[in-house]
């Protein structure tokens, strides 16, 4: 069992599940979809508004997690964000979010074809350790620009000025981590109001100035989706068909604020 003082809350869609066994470890799997979109996520903010979420710097992340695989298909990860596009909209006992810019501080793993390019040379997808920061725009400032954003980036002529603009509005650092998704690491995230460090196994990963003020809540999360936001690929979104079971294990799970 996840052992943490923060209130969890559990997010199942598509036949997604969280479930816990005797040997102190929490499972959060998908089953295979041929089609259709699943999920399988622990938070502690979906029933709050943005500026009720828990989490400012200085916050500590620690657990020992691994995937069913080493190349899962969809997205997984554990950290920090401002639930940015509220893909909890409309679910029972969720809060109704306006979209906002991105912000993130936490191991995030995307396959092909997810393409996300916030940090070129960077690929668009792959197992990272991430922080990003964007201007703090009101949603309801927000929505009007971004619904044209959406739909200039699928002109062809329009859309790499658009894709550029929009991504340079983000200030994101991020490595690419040689840690295998299908062995036990321990990921750690020191989140300073100066900067953040990540630790894969106690080493030092990435230490980056680039750290967003917050509130922030915590998440983690497997599915089975994708997300291309890029100069050439547009912004588009959509599922990935699984034959198999996907899972992401957990264990030894802290979030803390340190002592003074």
């Amino acid at each position: 069992m996840i052992q943490a003082q923060i209130d969890l809350h559990r997010l199942i869609m598509g036949g997604g599940q969280v479930s816990a066994d005797l040997g102190g470890q929490t499972r959060l799997w998908i089953p295979p979809m041929p089609a259709g979109y699943a999920n399988a996520q622990l938070d502690d903010h979906r029933r709050l508004s943005r500026s009720s979420f828990p989490w400012h710097p200085p916050a500590n992340l620690k657990l020992r997690a691994r995937a069913s695989v080493a190349s899962p298909l969809g997205t997984l990860g554990f950290g920090f964000w401002n639930d940015p596009f509220s893909l909890t909209f409309g679910q029972a006992g969720a809060a109704r979010k306006l979209p906002v810019p991105p912000r993130a501080v936490w191991y995030f793993y995307g396959s092909p074809p997810n393409d996300i390019v916030l940090s070129p040379p960077n690929p668009g997808w792959g197992w990272k350790a991430q922080t990003l920061e964007a201007p703090a725009i009101p949603g309801w400032l927000l929505a009007a620009p971004a619904l044209l954003a959406y739909l200039a980036a699928k002109l062809p002529l329009l859309r790499q000025l658009v894709m550029q603009t929009a991504l340079r509005a983000i200030d994101c650092e991020e490595r690419i981590l040689e840690a295998n998704l299908d062995a036990w690491h321990t990921y750690e995230i020191r989140w300073q109001t100066d900067g953040v460090t990540f630790l894969v196994d106690g080493a030092l990963t990435l230490e980056s100035p680039i750290s967003p003020t917050g509130p922030l809540g915590f998440v983690t999360w497997i599915d089975n989706q994708y997300a291309i936001a890029s100069p050439h690929g547009g912004l588009r979104f959509g599922v990935i068909p699984t034959k198999t079971e996907q899972s992401l294990d957990l264990k030894e799970l802290e979030v803390y604020r340190p002592s003074p």
